[in-house]
């Protein structure tokens, strides 16, 4: 955890709340509006009411989400608040959306080991194949990057995860070492 993130993991954290309507048609404009909130990792209280823990990144990402829904002629108002009675659900459920993305990184990485270790059951040890299982290590660390910022209270699965990511390091390391050392005997 750094320095800076400190504030925004405090026990009493204000919400930012966009409440909002998208016109039926075309039906793409609320799927748009869906995956943005939900890139975000914003939590619904209810249909079209989605919440974040208040900080200058999360509301600077959810005033432009509104400008984008009033562009699409819809309707949408932020709101600042308190939980007056509920804190605890809000934050059980934004905890949860939290583990349920941390779980599927999780998956993620079990399917990396297993395309690894494919590899070594071919017996193909190349440097195509090691730039690849590269990029895709480097994407679920993104991935992971990404749901770590937006984890305002620190969900039980990110230790989890962080070991899983780690597994995946270490596969990776000893491929490479394999490819290395299959690249020296072919030379």
């Amino acid at each position: 955890m750094t320095a800076d993130k400190a504030p925004e993991k405090s026990e009493s954290t204000g919400w930012l709340v966009l409440i909002y309507r998208v016109p039926p048609e075309p039906t793409r404009l609320r799927s748009t509006v869906w995956r943005r909130i939900k890139s975000l990792g914003a939590i619904y209280l209810q249909n079209s009411a989605a919440a974040l823990p208040a900080s200058a990144a999360t509301e600077r990402a959810l005033r432009k989400l509104r400008r984008e829904i009033l562009d699409m002629s819809g309707t949408a108002i932020l709101l600042s608040c308190d939980v007056l009675a509920g804190e605890s659900d809000v934050r059980s459920a934004f905890q949860a959306a939290r583990n349920d993305e941390y779980e599927e990184i999780v998956d993620r990485c079990e399917d990396f080991l297993h395309q690894v270790q494919k590899e070594y059951t071919a017996n193909h040890f190349t440097y195509a194949e090691l730039e690849e299982n590269e990029v895709d290590l480097v994407k679920l660390r993104n991935w992971f990057a990404k749901v770590r910022d937006r984890d305002a209270f620190d969900a039980d699965g990110r230790a989890a995860t962080e070991r899983a990511l780690d597994e995946c390091e270490q596969s990776l390391e000893a491929y490479a070492a394999r490819v290395y050392a299959e690249e020296a005997e072919s030379q």
